[in-house]
């Protein structure tokens, strides 16, 4: 299965080649004729050939099913990608090695079905977030995917795009990754006026946005608690709870690349970080001198003129 999030921007119409994307415009009361089922001919055959790309949503989810952290889900099954031309991160699943299959397909089809990502639950529609130009508003469309091995196309069932989404359980999905989602489109469309994110942007992005695990050890340890304010109740739900925890990320992000503040900084907060900025250069520049001191006395035990 074809990830289809970011190929809407293909001019279909002038391409040299048949585009299995169908450049109408769906929106939820648009009815669509397709099924799939396990007696289809072409059961399985979308993941055999698959470039998925992951929400946060759908690390954790596949992260808790397989009882793994983030970071091991991420070494695990996924590699890494650039969204942009900036190089923002994306992560998509890594299939199975020397091949272009899912690795977690198998005969009976999927086993992470319960927790399959939100581009599956959504094939052969494909989902965007979107702005039109001179609009400040994002909105959601939708489009049909039609692969030339795929046979639910001639299913004798019609049914509209808001009931497809109810009946593949990807509303929560889509609603719990919606503010993240803006974010990466809000960073497309701002071009020169936001410029080239700095790469330390970009590693808090993927740390924020995938490895939530990493996320959690940062927002909870002393550096991020000299520069925000968190309560003792805040803390420990964003220990406990990954969901939160993402939504907490999602506003961290928006806050520290875009400047949408919703999380509370100390007063104090720039003196401290100046105070120890002036503690480590201190720190250096006594270790500097140390080690100068260490070199000229063995360069004076050389050359026989040591003090």
């Amino acid at each position: 299965m074809k990830e289809t999030e970011s190929k809407l921007e293909i001019d279909i119409k002038g391409s040299p080649f048949e585009s299995p994307l169908q450049p109408t415009k769906l929106g939820l009361d648009d009815t669509i004729q397709f099924r799939c089922h396990e007696s289809i001919a072409c059961f399985n055959q979308c993941c055999r050939n698959i470039d998925i790309q992951l929400t946060p949503y759908d690390v954790i989810r596949l992260k808790q099913r397989l009882g793994m952290t983030s970071r091991e889900f991420l070494d695990e099954f996924t590699w890494p990608f650039e969204m942009d031309h900036h190089g923002m991160p994306g992560v998509k699943l890594k299939p199975v090695d020397k091949g272009s299959a899912c690795r977690f397909v198998n005969a009976e089809g999927c086993s992470v079905y319960e927790d399959r990502p939100a581009a599956c639950r959504y094939y052969a529609m494909g989902h965007m977030t979107m702005r039109k130009q001179e609009s400040t508003e994002a909105e959601d469309v939708y489009f049909m995917v039609k692969e030339n091995h795929c046979l639910g196309h001639d299913e004798p069932r019609t049914i509209t795009v808001g009931e497809y989404r109810k009946d593949q359980r990807v509303e929560e999905y889509d609603d719990l990754t919606a503010h993240w989602r803006r974010l990466v489109l809000k960073k497309r469309s701002a071009g020169p006026t936001v410029g080239k994110p700095t790469p330390r942007s970009f590693q808090l992005w993927f740390l924020a946005s995938y490895d939530i695990d990493g996320f959690r050890e940062f927002v909870l340890s002393p550096s991020f608690d000299d520069v925000f304010l968190l309560s003792d109740k805040d803390k420990e739900r964003l220990q406990m709870d990954d969901i939160e925890l993402m939504k907490f990320a999602s506003r961290f992000l928006d806050q520290v690349m875009f400047g949408v503040f919703t999380i509370a900084r100390r007063a104090d907060a720039r003196e401290k970080r100046l105070a120890k900025a002036r503690e480590r250069k201190q720190l250096h520049d006594k270790v500097a001198r140390v080690l100068i001191e260490a070199d000229l006395d063995e360069a004076g035990k050389r050359t026989g003129l040591q003090q």
